[in-house]
């Protein structure tokens, strides 16, 4: 049991991050911080207890990276989308990967994805992000001439971010617990001596649930919705599939295992009830192996995490008044942790290769996941039947 607990304090400290990152990224959209920290923490908490209890395995879940900058830069602000029909597109997808996870439909989708695309959307997301987190804080801004430049790098946001990156890179290489959120609590006390930073009026205090329930099904029937939904599924089944992999074979157990199948119920039921309560999809977060590593092995790992989100509820007044530029430096972080997936792809494999390299690209430099994604697969099928018809004729 005390082993179990401490690995659960162990992926919480290590993912607890997102109850700061989340609110700042879906902010951007016009929600309000308040709700979305509200959310954030009760569908993690629910999903990672469900997946505790249901699945008996160690696994966290919450808001994942990169599904809310698509939910907040591309649908909201790109494409115009409220982010009350951006909630309902969740809510949907979350309810159609519920129905595939229940009746076996997900095995025949994830054997008919490219595992190279896989990688190459992974990568490009996390190219997307650290593009976000340098717009943040000012290390880039946008030039006629180039597109891109350096931004203001004498800044007290450029400055912090810096060094917090370098805060951060030490904590990781020494192996500390929880580098991410050292590093946000480490770039919120340099803002405090900038005065980029307002005292909190209160140490203890819940917040309120202003975005739950606000779902708008008036505008679901609008055909420019469905890319969103499909956006969002098939991202949440890369991201899910490739994220449980790695976990169960780091935990030790085969992908057949039944408890895995269980896995994916509890994912698709915490992103259908985080798009109820006001969050971008939720999903397990590959964190979690800091958890196995730990000694985690049951479902009690998952469960001390679950009431450490319900408890970190009470932090509001604390957490609200961490800068927007604090996490800048997480998602430069998290970009480098997900542009690993480049070195996956069989590069050999041009007719593979290329089509997840446009893939990687793409979604950065459209400022797009669906576009970028968009214009992967279309090279992939295009170069497969020309491939193919040239072999036949």
């Amino acid at each position: 049991m005390k082993r179990e607990i401490i690995a659960g304090l162990t992926t919480f400290f290590t993912m607890s991050y997102i109850l700061v990152v989340n609110p700042a990224i879906l902010s951007a959209c016009g929600m309000p911080k308040e709700g979305v920290l509200f959310a954030t923490a009760v569908s993690s908490a629910i999903a990672t207890f469900l997946m505790g209890v249901y699945a008996e395995l160690p696994f966290a879940l919450a808001p994942g990276m990169g599904l809310n900058a698509y939910f907040s830069y591309t649908v909201c602000l790109q494409k115009g989308i409220s982010w009350h029909t951006a909630l309902t597109a969740v809510f949907v997808e979350g309810v159609i990967f519920l129905i595939m996870a229940l009746f076996g439909l997900r095995k025949a989708i994830l054997e008919s994805i490219p595992k190279n695309m896989a990688y190459g959307i992974s990568a490009g997301i996390g190219l997307f992000i650290t593009l976000i987190g340098l717009k943040n804080a000012k290390l880039v801004e946008s030039s006629k001439e180039t597109l891109l430049k350096v931004g203001d790098l004498k800044s007290p946001e450029a400055l912090i971010t810096l060094l917090t990156l370098i805060f951060i890179a030490f904590l990781v290489k020494r192996g500390v617990k929880g580098s991410l959120l050292m590093g946000i609590l480490f770039a919120t006390g340099l803002g405090a001596l900038f005065g980029k930073v307002n005292p909190p009026a209160s140490f203890v205090g819940l917040p309120r649930p202003t975005c739950a329930f606000q779902l708008d099904f008036s505008s679901i029937v609008d055909l420019t919705i469905v890319p969103v939904v499909l956006t969002f599924l098939a991202v949440d089944v890369f991201d899910t599939v490739g994220t449980l992999s790695a976990l169960c074979t780091r935990l030790g157990i085969p992908l057949s295992d039944k408890r895995v199948g269980r896995a994916l119920t509890c994912d698709a039921v915490g992103t259908t009830i985080g798009g109820l309560l006001g969050t971008s999809t939720v999903t397990t977060y590959v964190e979690s192996a800091t958890g196995v590593a730990a000694g985690g092995k049951s479902g009690i790992t998952a469960i001390t995490v679950s009431l450490l989100f319900l408890l970190s509820l009470f932090l509001y007044p604390l957490i609200a008044v961490i800068p927007t530029f604090a996490t800048s430096p997480v998602l430069i972080y998290v970009g480098f942790f997900m542009a690993q997936s480049l070195k996956k792809i069989d590069w050999e494999n041009f007719t593979e290769a290329f089509p997840a390299f446009i893939t990687f690209v793409g979604i950065p430099f459209t400022f797009s996941i669906s576009e970028g994604i968009g214009l992967g697969f279309l090279f992939f099928f295009s170069l497969k039947f020309l491939n193919a018809l040239y072999k036949r004729f």
